[in-house]
């Protein structure tokens, strides 16, 4: 990737989530995609659970992730996992969806870590979003399928009724 400013290379440095241009000190942010992803331009050394292609180093709300640019399913680490959430939340600003119930046979699959390569385990989301979920507690890592992240952040949270 070049810079737009003046065309030298761009270069990804350390976990931020845009470029930075050694030449004319220029940042650049890419854009965000349909999923409100920005792709960072430069492959992970992970396999896609899923697809089994190079997963992509992307940012979504300024917390870095790996995405697979064919599926769309999201790689992210359990520490970055709750704020990217609520961060997604903060930014719908008060707009919530009441989510269909998940298909059982979603839990049926099995998906291997990309970090470890161990069974990851697939279980309903504790959350609001009605989403199935796959983890390796080993790695601390979470898949998320496309558009689960924000069937999440999006989702109605529980309500209380009052007696």
């Amino acid at each position: 990737m070049n810079c737009p400013n003046c065309g030298a290379p761009l270069h990804l440095q350390g976990r931020k989530d845009s470029f930075t241009c050694e030449y004319c000190r220029s940042i650049y942010f890419p854009e965000e995609n349909d999923d409100g992803v920005r792709l960072l331009g430069e492959n992970s050394s992970l396999l896609c659970p899923v697809c089994a292609i190079p997963l992509t180093h992307a940012s979504m709300e300024h917390h870095r992730i790996q995405y697979c640019t064919r599926c769309r399913g999201t790689l992210v680490e359990m520490s970055v996992f709750i704020v990217l959430i609520d961060d997604l939340r903060a930014e719908r600003g008060g707009f919530a969806e009441v989510q269909p119930p998940p298909e059982p046979q979603e839990l049926k699959r099995h998906l291997r870590c990309p970090h470890c390569g161990r069974a990851m385990d697939t279980h309903f989301y504790g959350g609001a979003g009605n989403v199935v979920m796959d983890d390796c507690s080993w790695c601390e890592l979470n898949w998320l399928d496309a558009g689960e992240l924000l069937k999440i952040a999006r989702a109605t949270e529980h309500i209380r009724l009052n007696s």
